[in-house]
């Protein structure tokens, strides 16, 4: 196992995040997807954040990632969500049409730590969810 390490820490801090789409619409497609994970990657820098594993189904998506301990994820989680939101509405209109108000994201989220799951337990775990059909 390698740790992490900043200045003043040694750390491990994995992280499985599952964003579902408002109403459960089922409007991921391969191209938001990508549009979707292009966006974690740029956002997810300004915040010391890694993503190791995507995966989306139609209505969510799945993301392993690691960060550090001075992220604050919330506000990063947040700052996603709403740009990504924005962004996917105004340059994929087939999903302005399904999603009629301006959220494209449920309100909630769910984020769990990895615990003490092996990472390629939980890396194969979202390997294996749903493919965007």
């Amino acid at each position: 196992m390698e740790l992490d390490d900043n200045n003043h820490s040694v750390f491990l801090m994995y992280y499985h995040l599952v964003l579902v789409v408002k109403y459960r619409r089922k409007v991921i497609t391969p191209s938001v997807s990508d549009y979707a994970k292009d966006m974690f990657l740029r956002i997810s820098t300004t915040y010391n954040i890694t993503l190791i594993e995507w995966n989306v189904e139609r209505d969510h998506i799945h993301i392993l990632f690691k960060a550090q301990p001075n992220t604050e994820l919330s506000k990063f989680i947040n700052a996603y969500k709403s740009a990504s939101s924005r962004l996917i509405k105004k340059n994929f209109p087939e999903v302005k049409r399904k999603l009629w108000k301006e959220m494209f994201w449920s309100r909630s989220f769910c984020l769990m730590t990895t615990g003490g799951a092996p990472i390629e337990v939980i890396k194969k775990y979202i390997e294996n969810q749903g493919e965007v059909r």
